[in-house]
């Protein structure tokens, strides 16, 4: 079944295990509509009291995109070399991950936003409303690849914004409320990319001992 013009089924048990993380993307635009419509999807994503404590940041313009893979890059470098990894290798990845954001059309950031978050008189009670948010910030990822996905765009999940989100703030000029967590690069599949196995389901629910 397709109903988005993209050729790809739109049936939810068929789009889960088609989607993939795409690396290498061709140069084509894309149509901005799909991503907004694909952050659409995002916010109907369960979340804690209902606040949504995500929001997304779309990077269109080339010149913005090559600046934040530079300066994300020089960052990774420095990591990199903390590693003790050769310096042909520190270059070849580096290389690698700007390239994705460089030639993919749309840049989309996720960040965690708490300004809405509840608020408790106890620590460990906040450390949990803190860990509700970080866990829907997931579901609404997920939503978002799988719309992407079912409108025929590429994407893939980078987790570097992790390792330098104050860099990315700074960067974009963000407000403070904002926390970079997830960066998605879309756009069209140039190479498909290698699909690791998944467990078998018997392997992944866990026997309890019941009373």
């Amino acid at each position: 079944m397709s109903a988005s013009g993209s050729g790809r089924s739109t049936d939810l048990f068929e789009v889960i295990p088609a989607r993939s993380s795409v690396r290498s993307f061709r140069t084509d635009p894309v149509d901005r509509d799909r991503v907004v419509r694909a952050v659409e999807a995002a916010g109907w994503a369960p979340s804690p009291h209902g606040t949504q404590p995500w929001r997304f940041v779309l990077i269109e313009r080339e010149d913005d995109r090559r600046s934040l893979a530079d300066q994300m890059g020089e960052s990774w470098r420095e990591q990199l070399r903390l590693d003790e990894l050769p310096a042909e290798v520190i270059e070849h990845r580096v290389a690698r991950s700007k390239d994705r954001l460089e030639r993919a059309p749309i840049i989309v950031i996720l960040c965690l936003y708490l300004g809405d978050a509840h608020h408790y008189p106890d620590a460990d009670r906040q450390r949990a409303e803190t860990t509700m948010a970080i866990q829907s910030l997931g579901a609404a990822a997920q939503n978002f690849l799988l719309a992407l996905h079912a409108q025929g765009l590429d994407s893939g999940w980078m987790c570097a914004p992790l390792f330098c989100p104050e860099l990315i703030r700074e960067h974009l000029e963000l407000d403070e409320s904002l926390t970079p967590h997830a960066m998605f690069p879309i756009g069209l599949m140039d190479t498909p990319p290698k699909r690791r196995p998944r467990r078998p389901v018997e392997d992944l629910i866990v026997p309890f001992r019941s009373s």
